[in-house]
């Protein structure tokens, strides 16, 4: 591929084999979005062909895609199965058909429906639509979205709508551009759990470390233009990665000491002419060296410090009771929490349960009720979603942070726009003609310009890759101040964090410890492991889960006026007894969806079979498929009714 004068891409040739699990990676402007329009056949090369065997299907996943605003979540997902709905109008019509039919076109009447019928039993039936439901709760919808217009949801959400889409069209080839950027831990997770067990060959590009290590077992590197093919999972990759960089410098020395020498013996016996023909010979060698290319500089190593500042209080922020609602609606109601100083905590939960506007309470960009306070001599450092939009499009890249930097850290600034690839003639381009992504770096390298004790990050790891992201890692852990992170990067969160607190069904709940001791016991609580029958929302939803109480260190809440919302011994065992439903209902959810999961396989694997010559002579392969659906259908009413129980509990909370 070619876009200016030196080949983006090059010589690049590998096979994609059936249930491989790549992940494509390289640093940002490598050509990694490129391949796949190239794989998908939105761009065409412009040498070498991509070849698919007969009846291949690819569905392709962009970052930036044009949405639909004509229909209903429901309706814009089930346009995924358009030949299966092609196929129900069919056998409709020629169901009624036969019912008016004379004797002679009864027979090719009744012919044309067993074809249509085993046609739409093949493709799975009716259950679509149950698998439909299934797809889009497990990317974070509720059953009440179904039928809200598509033109009410936010961008992200949208582009959920879009990989349900993909994800139900069961394509031989998904390709997917940093699928997870838009959704929430809990979505993640099961996408990672559909593309382990459900999906065929998929490629992912996306710098969600712990994404990539739990999908993945094949990595491919874009380089110098160049495709290197490890056929390991992520994280060994990174170590032969190293190894071959190591390799690769040591035979750019040699190369650049024989250069040398060839070069200074050239000089040396130029004008001699009894060393004319080893000059020519050095000449000539010299004209047939192919210079060895180095991989991208690794930055991970690159160490950087917030400037120093002034000390803050004890309890940089203290919230006592704190409710948000904006009319009728409730974001969140007797939050109750106190940060010390020094501490680096995480706000997690699903898109839209408050996580972001609880920060704008503290920022005081929007009031609320409550107590909500700011410690002695607190200096606030807050990286928004959107802040590099407010950039000054005038500047330059460079003038933009040496607009802000000062003491020794003026001395670094090539470093640390390196570090978030803004090196050479980038640190030159205008500010206005940056990309979106690339304003969210420069926010990013200008925040940590600031001398501030009290850091508040919205989603910064979004447009960040990996080496940049470590970058930023590690300055957080080294910042002597005060950090809440809202983010759904658990690989960024690892080992940054020690208290997580979680955003869901209008509270705010407290669980000791990092990132991973909250997933384990979300883990657990969904497994039916644990007895905790305390009120919470899973990551799924808004039902109850674990975790104790948001708190005020200094001052912890009355029971009278617990977090939870109860009023007694009364409240506290009705919400045990709703916890206990709740926890029933979802195992008994989880036990027909695995369920259904299994027969969905067997029936694959079954229809394999009877699309050879011999199975389709085999009569019980017929019988055991019609069984597999009727099994199929049962559970699938178990799921719903599960499903509905579920929805029942968490309405009556």
């Amino acid at each position: 591929m070619e876009f200016t004068a030196r080949p983006l891409l090059t010589g690049v040739s590998f096979v994609v084999n059936p249930k491989d699990r790549i992940a494509l990676v390289g640093k940002n402007g490598a050509g990694k979005s490129t391949l796949l329009k190239v794989l998908s056949g939105e761009l065409v090369p412009t040498g070498g062909c991509v070849s698919r065997q007969k009846g291949v299907r690819v569905a392709y996943l962009p970052q930036v895609m044009v949405l639909s605003d004509e229909r209903t979540v429901a309706e814009e997902t089930a346009t995924a199965f358009a030949g299966v709905q092609a196929l129900e109008a069919e056998v409709a019509r020629l169901e009624q058909a036969l019912e008016g039919a004379d004797e002679a076109e009864m027979m090719g009447l009744a012919e044309a429906l067993t074809a249509a019928q085993d046609r739409l039993s093949a493709l799975g039936g009716s259950g679509w639509r149950g698998e439909m439901e299934r797809t889009l709760v497990g990317l974070g919808f509720r059953h009440e979205d179904f039928g809200r217009p598509t033109s009410e949801f936010s961008g992200g959400w949208r582009m959920r709508i879009e990989l349900a889409k993909l994800l139900l069209q069961k394509p031989d080839l998904l390709l997917l551009d940093e699928p997870t950027n838009h959704l929430d831990i809990g979505s993640i997770q099961w996408l990672e759990q559909f593309i382990r067990t459900r999906a065929n060959a998929v490629m992912v590009v996306s710098h969600d470390r712990a994404f990539i290590n739990n999908v993945t077992t094949r990595t491919m590197e874009i380089s110098c233009g160049r495709l290197n093919d490890y056929r390991v999972p992520y994280d060994e990759y990174v170590r032969l990665r190293d190894e071959r960089r190591e390799q690769q410098l040591k035979a750019y020395a040699n190369q650049q000491r024989q250069i040398a020498e060839a070069r200074e013996f050239i000089e040396r016996f130029r004008y001699k002419p009894t060393k004319s023909n080893q000059v020519q010979s050095r000449v000539k060698m010299l004209e047939k060296i192919v210079p060895i290319e180095v991989d991208e500089v690794d930055t991970t190593r690159l160490r950087l410090r917030f400037p120093a500042c002034e000390r803050s209080g004890d309890f940089p922020l203290v919230c006592e009771e704190v409710r948000k609602a904006y009319g009728a609606h409730e974001v969140f109601s007797g939050v109750s929490l106190t940060l010390r100083r020094g501490e680096k905590v995480a706000f997690v939960g699903n898109n839209g349960e408050g996580k972001s506007t609880l920060v704008k309470c503290v920022m005081g960009q929007t009031d609320c009720e409550g107590d909500l306070r700011l410690g002695h001599n607190v200096q606030i450092g807050y990286f928004a979603q959107n802040q590099g939009q407010l950039l000054d499009g005038r500047l330059t890249v460079m003038e933009t942070v040496d607009y802000i930097a000062t003491g020794d850290m003026r001395l670094r600034l090539k470093d640390l726009l390196g570090a978030f690839m803004f090196g050479g003639e980038a640190a030159d381009k205008q500010v206005r003609n940056l990309s979106g992504g690339e304003r969210s770096r420069l926010a990013m390298v200008c925040m940590l310009l600031e001398p501030v004790n009290f850091l508040i990050l919205d989603e910064p790891t979004n447009h960040l890759d990996m080496p940049s992201k470590d970058v930023l890692k590690q300055a957080i852990q080294a910042f002597d101040g005060t950090a809440v992170i809202v983010s759904h990067d658990r690989d960024f969160l690892d080992g940054l964090v020690s208290r997580v607190f979680e955003f869901a069904g209008g509270r705010v709940r407290e669980h000791i410890g990092g990132i991973r001791d909250f997933l384990a016991e979300k883990s657990a609580q969904a497994a039916g492991l644990t007895g905790a029958a305390r009120g919470g929302a899973g990551l799924l939803g808004s039902g109850e889960g674990g975790g104790s109480e948001a708190r005020a260190v200094a001052a912890p809440p009355k029971e009278t006026s617990s977090t939870w919302g109860g009023g007694g011994a009364a409240a506290r065992a009705r919400q045990k007894e709703q916890a206990r439903q709740l926890r029933k209902a979802t195992q008994e959810a989880e036990r027909w969806e695995a369920e259904l999961t299994r027969l969905d396989e067997e029936t694959a694997a079954l229809e394999a079979r009877m699309s050879t010559p011999e199975g389709a002579a085999d009569a019980s392969l017929f019988k055991r498929h019609a069984e597999l659906k009727a099994l199929a259908e049962e559970a699938m009413t178990r799921w719903e009714a599960a499903e509905e129980e579920i929805m029942k509990v968490k309405s009556e909370k």
